[in-house]
C-alpha cells in the first residue's frame, strides 16, 4: 500500500506577551480613571496602588484587592514595576517620573510634564538617556472629535484665529480640588497646555510671542484663579485661552472652542444635556471638559449676490467616547508605545513646547509685558 503522507505539524501559536506590571500613583479623578483602564486591559496587571492616606480609606469602586501604598518611594522599591502611571499633583510630576524611569519603569505621566521648564527638559532627557517610554496625558490627542476638529481647522487657510476657554465653577468636591491645584499652578498653566498644544497642531507654526493677564478673585486660593493668555505664531496666526476656577466663576460661557480662517470657521458645540447624578456644577464636570454634541463648519465663500454659496454643516458626534473611554484609549496607546517601541520624540517635544508657552504667559502676568519665545 502506498505510504500515507505525514500530516504537517500545526505551526505553533505565538506566545502572548506577559502583561505589564504597573504601579498607579494618585487616585483622584484622572488616577482612578486610568487605574480602571489598566484593571480592564489584559495587557496590564496592576501591581499596586499608591496615594496619600490610601491605606486608611476606601479605594475607588472596582479597584479593591490590590496592594496599597501611601509612600511612592516604598511602592517603587517594593514592587519594581514594568511601568508607572503618575496622576498626582503637578508639583510632584517631574521627581516621580524621573525616579520611576531610573528604577527601570516606563512612565505614563498626566499633564503637565512639570511645573517649570528645566524640570520638563530633565524628564525628557531621562527618558531618552535610559530608553524609557514616556507618554503624556494629553487626552485631546486621542479624542476623535478633537482630531476631526483640528483636521478641519487645518484646511481653513492662514492665518488662523483660535478661541478656547475652560472656566470652572467650584462647589462641593470641586472646591477643594481646584483650590489644591492652584497651590501648584494657576489655571491657564494647568489646563492651558491642552489648548496651546491644539493651537500648535492647527498652525504647525512656531509660537513667537505670548501675553497674559490675570486676576485674584478667590481669597482662599494661594494664587490668581483667573487668567487669559494670547499667543502669536510665526505665520500670523493668533490664539487665546481663558481659564478661571472658583465659586464665583460664571457658568454662562465655559465652553468656547472656535477656529476661524480665511475660508470659514469650525466650532465644537457642547453637549448641554443634563447628566444624572453629577454632584459638580456643569463647568466642573470632568466629562463635559471634552464631551461635544457636534462640529459646526461654516463656509465663508459668497456668490455674486454676496450670499453664502454653501450652508453651514453640522457634523454629529453623538457616538463619541466618554471620559472613561478616552482614558482607555490613552492607556492602549501607552501599551502600544512600549510593545511596539514607538518613537515618542515629537510627542515629548510637544509637551515641553506647550508648557513653555503657558509658563511664558505666567511670566507675562508677573512682569506686565509680552514675552518673546526663542
Amino acid at each position: 500500500m502506498p505510504a500515507v503522507p505525514a500530516i504537517p505539524a500545526m505551526p505553533a501559536m505565538p506566545a502572548m506577551p506577559a502583561p505589564l506590571r504597573i504601579l498607579v500613583v494618585g487616585l483622584g479623578h484622572m488616577g482612578a480613571s486610568h487605574a480602571s483602564a489598566y484593571d480592564r486591559d489584559p495587557g496590564f496587571r496592576i501591581a499596586g496602588l499608591c496615594a496619600r492616606g490610601v491605606t486608611t480609606r476606601a479605594v475607588p469602586e472596582g479597584l479593591e484587592g490590590y496592594p496599597l501604598f501611601d509612600d511612592f518611594a516604598t511602592a517603587l522599591a517594593t514592587l519594581r514595576p514594568d511601568a508607572v502611571s503618575i496622576n498626582t499633583w503637578p508639583d510632584t510630576h517631574a521627581a516621580y517620573a524621573i525616579a520611576a524611569m531610573e528604577a527601570g519603569a516606563h512612565v505614563f505621566l498626566e499633564k503637565p510634564i512639570a511645573t517649570n521648564l528645566a524640570d520638563a527638559e530633565r524628564v525628557v532627557a531621562t527618558a531618552q538617556r535610559l530608553g524609557r517610554k514616556l507618554v503624556l496625558g494629553y487626552i485631546l490627542r486621542v479624542h476623535p472629535s478633537w482630531q476631526r476638529f483640528i483636521a478641519i481647522g487645518q484646511g481653513l487657510g492662514k492665518p488662523l484665529v483660535m478661541r478656547f476657554n475652560l472656566n470652572q465653577q467650584s462647589s462641593g468636591p470641586a472646591w477643594m480640588w481646584h483650590k489644591t491645584l492652584i497651590d501648584s499652578l494657576i489655571p491657564i498653566v494647568d489646563c492651558g497646555v491642552h489648548y496651546v498644544d491644539v493651537m500648535c497642531q492647527l498652525t504647525a507654526a512656531r509660537p513667537v510671542r505670548v501675553h497674559g493677564i490675570g486676576a485674584h478673585l478667590w481669597a482662599d486660593a494661594a494664587q490668581q484663579n483667573y487668567g487669559h493668555l494670547h499667543v502669536t505664531f510665526e505665520d500670523g496666526s493668533v490664539g487665546w485661552y481663558e481659564a478661571g476656577w472658583g465659586p464665583m466663576m460664571s457658568e454662562t460661557a465655559y465652553f468656547v472652542k472656535d477656529v476661524i480662517g480665511p475660508r470659514g470657521a469650525v466650532s465644537l458645540v457642547p453637549d448641554d444635556r443634563p447628566r444624572a447624578g453629577v454632584a459638580l456644577s456643569d463647568s466642573a464636570d470632568i466629562d463635559k471638559h471634552t464631551k461635544t454634541d457636534a462640529i459646526r463648519l461654516h463656509h465663508a465663500a459668497v456668490g455674486a449676490d454676496r450670499h453664502f454659496t454653501t450652508p453651514d454643516e453640522v457634523i454629529s458626534m453623538e457616538e463619541e467616547p466618554d471620559h472613561q473611554a478616552l482614558c482607555d484609549r490613552e492607556q492602549a496607546h501607552f501599551l502600544r508605545a512600549i510593545r511596539e517601541d514607538l518613537d515618542l520624540t515629537a510627542d515629548m517635544e510637544a509637551a515641553v513646547r506647550s508648557l513653555a508657552i503657558v509658563l511664558a504667559a505666567e511670566q507675562s502676568i508677573r512682569e506686565e509685558r509680552a514675552v518673546r519665545l526663542d
